[in-house]
Parts: structure tokens; C-alpha cells; sequence
């Protein structure tokens, strides 16, 4: 059945009003998606463009969570480096304060007096300087008694030119050869401090005392020689060749011998009180370390890390490999304190031992600041990379948004302009319409 035929008139203000309708639905499509391209329809280009770049946008701000996470693990182990350098500093306290108190078993002997009764008479002085004055050498092999205007000797002969002393002290040596003009005790005993692995002095009783400056047995020789200062040092190291009973000693004493100067075995009750604490605080970096795990990767503990910062795969794919270190106490040269003297262990009784423990944990700080070192270095790596991935994420999608979205200041004014051109239409389809209604009236 055929519609209404409409005048010319009428059909053409029709057709104006249905297409402004039309173009009013589109622009309140856009105010109402604030969006120009809605679909590939109204600009494929715009459109798919703008969709690549929100999926990249979209990978890159997914990948943040795993970056995050990265951060935290990196960070919890650099708290745990941090808490292990407290446990190695509260070790050096610990070990400062057994060093600060004296040693007990260190090995002495007093050897028979050089001086007596007779000659502290004769000279009116004491034992004790009397010995220190007295000269190594003298003119024959029989000791001189010291007198009122002679300091006596030892009963060396001076044909012996050279004197020379050997100490040993677990594996350190000290050797030394000097002349033997003029040389009394004093100097010898002068000669032996110098070592620093033994001291000497002579007491009120006249009798010269060497005492080790650690707990090891301490070997000790004393020899004359007419060759050479060699030859004197050869000579005080052997048993049979030694001058040790010259000085009060005995050639069983020689470093080669077989009754060194040993350890009295008498502990210090400060030093044994202090093993169980440093023990527990060397045991706390163990599980320490343990602890500095995040979301179940511990750096700390050998464990690897790899933090990806874009979306690509394959050899295209850029991240952050981290692969931790074990960290323990045996790792770090820290050994076990013991009161006794074993191999692999700390003696706290022993001032050497003491001496290697101070070095250990200087060298494990130093370890420990390494590690920090290379942690804070990946840290702010993966820091950076963060910061970066969310403003190209950012970056993304503004660029995503300007290719689609609608203006709405232009948008609106549109659609103000299309209202008005609207309400002008209905005017004149109905202006269109009087002429129709013109003709009706002519049958009226």
C-alpha cells in the first residue's frame, strides 16, 4: 500500500530534520562515551591504533606488580645484610671485651737467679739490677760475681762476637743476632720484648722470666757464636748448641727441645663467659639470614631473582637477573668459640686466636658491605625501572586517548548548534505544511 505522497516541500524539510536527529544521536553518543572513535567504523585507523597502544599500556602496568615484588625481595634482603652487620659489630664487641681482659694461660718461666745475696751485699743494690747489669761476655768461661766497681758477667768467653736469640710461638718465628760487646742483660731482655710473641723481665729475686704473648707453646733459645749472626741464630734454636743456662735456663728449652715453655692450662673465667655469648650471637646470623625471604625467594640464601620489565619474550625481553648468595657464619670466616686450643675454632683463651677472630670479622664486614653494595645497585636499578614502566604506561594511554577521544567543549557547542538547526526545521516543515492545508480549504 503506497504512503502519503508529501509535497516537495515537505519531504525536503523532513529529510533536513532526520538528518540532524541523526547527527545529534552521534555527537550525544560521543558526550555520553566522551569518545570520538567509538568503533572501527568511524576511524580504523584511530581505532586500532588506539587499542594497540592501551594493550601495551595494559602489559606494562601488569608487569608493576612483579616489579613491586622484585623491589621488596631485593629490599628485605638488604635488611637482612643490615641486621647481619649489627650481630658481626656486636661479635667485635665481644671479642673487644675478651681481648680486654688479661690472658691466664699464657706459658712463662723464671729461670735460676743470675744474681746472689753475696753480691747484692758487696754492691748494695737489688737482685733485679744487679742481674740487668751484669755483661753477657766476659774475659774467660767462668761467671763473674759483680763488685762494687765491676758488674760481673755471665761466664760467655768474649771470643763469642755474636749473640743470637730464637722464639717461636705456634707458627710465628722471631730471630735476631746483635753484637756481643757490651752487651748485658738488659739488652737481651730488651731483645726478646721486641719480638711481640714473647716478654722478658728479671723480678726482685734476680731470676729472668719469658713469658708468651698468647696461649701457644713458645719455644725459646739463646746462643753465642764467634762466626756470624746466622750461626749464632742456628745455635740458639738447637738443643745441643744453645747458651740457655747461661741466662738461667735450661738447653731442654731451646726451640727444637723437648720441654718448651708450655701453657699453664689456667683459663680466664671473663674470657669462658664470653665464648657462649658469642656463640649465640654467631648462631643468630644463621638465622637471620634464614629470615630475609620475600614472597619465597631469599637472596640471602642462594635463591635467584629475575625481575621482567617489558611485555616482549624471547631474546627481545629486558629484566634483572639476581642470583643471591648463601650467607652463613662458616660463609663468612666467622669460626665457633671454643676454651681450648682446636683447629677451625676460636680459643678465647688465646690472644693470637683473638687476633685472628677481629680480623675474620673485619673481613666479614667487608664481605657484607660487597653485598650491600651490589643489592643497592640492583635495587635502584629495579627502582628506575619501575618509575620508567609507569610513565610510559602513562605516556601510552594519553597517546591512546588523544588518537579517540571527543572534545566536549566542541562537541557541546555541536550540539547546541544541531538543537538550534532542529527547532528551524520543525518551523519549516510546518511552514511547509500551511501550503498543504491552503489547498483543504478550498473544499470547505
Amino acid at each position: 500500500m503506497a504512503g502519503p505522497i508529501l509535497s516537495s516541500g515537505v519531504r525536503n524539510n523532513l529529510l533536513t530534520l532526520q538528518q540532524t536527529t541523526a547527527q545529534q544521536n552521534v555527537i550525544q553518543n560521543r558526550l555520553a562515551t566522551g569518545k570520538k572513535v567509538n568503533s572501527a567504523i568511524d576511524n580504523p585507523v584511530n581505532f586500532f591504533t588506539s587499542a594497540s597502544l592501551n594493550d601495551r599500556s595494559n602489559q606494562l602496568t601488569g608487569l608493576l606488580d612483579g616489579i613491586s615484588n622484585g623491589i621488596q625481595t631485593i629490599q628485605s634482603a638488604s635488611k637482612g645484610i643490615d641486621g647481619i652487620t649489627k650481630l658481626v659489630q656486636s661479635l667485635q664487641s665481644t671479642v673487644k671485651q675478651a681481648q680486654a681482659d688479661a690472658a691466664q694461660n699464657r706459658p712463662t718461666k723464671a729461670g735460676t737467679a743470675l744474681a746472689t745475696a753475696a753480691e747484692a751485699a758487696v754492691t748494695s743494690k737489688s737482685l733485679k739490677d744487679i742481674a740487668l747489669d751484669k755483661s753477657i761476655v766476659g774475659a774467660d768461661a767462668l761467671v763473674t760475681p759483680a763488685t762494687a766497681s765491676s758488674s760481673g758477667d755471665l761466664g760467655i768467653i768474649n771470643t763469642q762476637t755474636f749473640l743470637g736469640l730464637s722464639i717461636t710461638a705456634g707458627s710465628t718465628t722471631y730471630t735476631a743476632s746483635f753484637s756481643s760487646a757490651n752487651a748485658t742483660v738488659r739488652d737481651v731482655v730488651n731483645e726478646i720484648n721486641k719480638s711481640g710473641i714473647a716478654t722478658a723481665f728479671v723480678d726482685e729475686k734476680g731470676q729472668l722470666n719469658v713469658k708468651g704473648t698468647g696461649s701457644e707453646t713458645v719455644g725459646f733459645g739463646f746462643a753465642s757464636s764467634a762466626v756470624d749472626g746466622p750461626t749464632a741464630i742456628s745455635d740458639a734454636a738447637g738443643a745441643a748448641t744453645n747458651d740457655n743456662a747461661a741466662l738461667g735456663f735450661s738447653a731442654g728449652d731451646a726451640v727444637v727441645g723437648t720441654s718448651s715453655l708450655t701453657s699453664s692450662n689456667v683459663t680466664s673465667a671473663v674470657r669462658s663467659n664470653l665464648i657462649q655469648q658469642f656463640n649465640d650471637l654467631r648462631a643468630q646470623i644463621d638465622q637471620l639470614a634464614k629470615d630475609s625471604s620475600f614472597n619465597g625467594i631469599n637472596l640471602l640464601q642462594g635463591d635467584r631473582l629475575s625481575v621482567v620489565f617489558n611485555e616482549k619474550t624471547g631474546t627481545n625481553q629486558t629484566k634483572l637477573d639476581i642470583q643471591g648468595s648463601t650467607l652463613t657464619a662458616d660463609n663468612l670466616g666467622i669460626s665457633q668459640a671454643v676454651n681450648t686450643q682446636l683447629a677451625g675454632f676460636f680459643n678465647f683463651q688465646n690472644d693470637a686466636d683473638l687476633d685472628k677472630a677481629t680480623a675474620a670479622l673485619t673481613s666479614s664486614l667487608t664481605s657484607l658491605k660487597s653485598l650491600s653494595s651490589t643489592l643497592g645497585s640492583n635495587l635502584s636499578v629495579a627502582q628506575t625501572r619501575q618509575d620508567f614502566t609507569k610513565e610510559l604506561s602513562n605516556v601510552l594511554t594519553t597517546g591512546a586517548d588523544n588518537l579517540v577521544a571527543a572534545d566536549s567543549n566542541a562537541e557541546g557547542a555541536s550540539l547546541l548548534a544541531l538543537n538550534t538547526r532542529q527547532q528551524l526545521s520543525q518551523t519549516a516543515l510546518s511552514l511547509a505544511n500551511q501550503a498543504d492545508q491552503g489547498v483543504l480549504r478550498l473544499f470547505q
